[in-house]
């Protein structure tokens, strides 16, 4: 076991936001572990893609699946630093994800806004890790916006 497990990892997806950011990206990056492993790790791309569902969770996703070779993810948590939206929420939901621990609250668009029952019920949430390291960046980038 690491020592404070989730910050390390969260520390590990703050990097991902950085990536975004040197790619004028909105800087949100996403971990995912399972069972002690890294599967999978991902930031925002949807200006590189033109693709509004290319958030650092949809993409994180999709390759921790391929790369456990299975679409649902019990045994696996998401970090990342930004609360989802609801569609990632939904994706989410539906790979039944057993652990979500995430840094940021997104006030306007983040998925606990929007009540209880968005997640798979057996999917443990965690928020506020690393918090004002993820606002940091994200005041970076909307203060170079304007």
């Amino acid at each position: 076991m690491i020592p404070n497990e989730d910050e390390y990892y969260m520390s590990l997806a703050l990097k991902q936001a950085e990536r975004a950011l040197e790619d004028e990206e909105i800087p949100v990056g996403a971990v995912v572990v399972c069972q002690g492993k890294i599967v999978a790790k991902a930031y925002n791309q949807t200006e590189i893609l033109t693709d509004v569902t290319a958030h650092a969770e949809m993409i994180a996703i999709t390759s921790a699946a391929q790369t456990i070779g299975a679409k649902y993810l019990k045994d696996c948590t998401l970090y990342v630093t930004l609360e989802p939206c609801l569609m990632c929420a939904g994706a989410i939901y539906w790979s039944q994800l057993g652990r979500l621990v995430y840094g940021a609250s997104e006030e306007k668009r983040g998925f606990e806004k929007l009540g209880t029952g968005i997640l798979h019920p057996k999917t443990e949430i965690v928020g506020g890790v690393l918090a004002n390291e993820s606002e940091q960046l994200l005041k970076e980038f909307f203060s170079m916006r304007r």
